[in-house]
């Protein structure tokens, strides 16, 4: 993939992902009734709105700034890293990525109480799988980490090529094995052709037999 490609599709996606996330918060704060459970699929999925100062778990409720200067680099970085892109799939995931970042960050910046300490929108509620509650932009953000993690334990550099582990140790140890064959056959005595065990030599027939006299014949 040409990283000319790979950088709009970057652009591509994280816009898509922007668009999806802040549409998805206008939605809840026009329709859903501020924090008030609204049952979808029982308790399998819920919708409840709240507003959430700080990280998962409403971590950090008092130091909003730092989670926005922190997606802010994240944001930077993925767009540094962008022009070096040569792998669609580090295209996409990094794409996702950025579009979920960008989501919470636009939060961060332009939602009440003010600007770089705004109050994130969360809505999503899995009572079944976790206590938190999230959006569209938390879950890009999450799934497309693990899937960064996968792509860098499988050696997929960002160029589209792979790691490959060293074998000249394993290769040396196999030299080393065939030139200690090679010196065995060399010294190995010839028999019948035949390439013999130096430490098993052909035995030799004449061996332990009594010496040849001449004997008369009988008549």
């Amino acid at each position: 993939m040409r990283k000319a490609a790979a950088g709009i599709t970057i652009a591509i996606l994280a816009v898509v992902v922007l668009a999806a996330d802040q549409f998805a918060k206008y939605l809840a704060i026009e329709l859903l009734p501020p924090e008030q459970s609204v049952p979808v699929l029982g308790d399998f999925l819920q919708f409840y709105l709240v507003r959430n100062p700080g990280a998962a778990f409403s971590l950090g409720e008092g130091v909003t700034w730092i989670f926005t200067i922190a997606m802010s680099v994240v944001a930077v970085a993925i767009v540094v890293i962008a022009g070096r892109i040569g792998s669609r799939a580090w295209a996409v995931i990094l794409g996702l990525l950025l579009g979920g970042v960008l989501g919470n960050l636009t939060d961060r910046l332009f939602r009440e109480p003010g600007f770089a300490v705004g109050h994130v929108i969360d809505y999503i509620s899995t009572p079944w799988m976790m206590p938190a509650i999230y959006n569209i932009a938390d879950i890009f953000i999450v799934t497309m980490m693990i899937g960064v993690a996968l792509l860098v334990l499988i050696g997929l550099r960002f160029d589209g090529t792979r790691e490959r582990r060293d074998t000249a140790g394993a290769d040396g140890d196999g030299a080393e094995t065939d030139g200690a064959d090679t010196a065995g056959a060399d010294t190995a005595p010839q028999g019948t052709g035949e390439t013999r065990d130096a430490l098993f030599p052909e035995a030799d027939p004449e061996a332990g037999a009594p010496p040849a006299t001449d004997r008369p014949r009988g008549s």
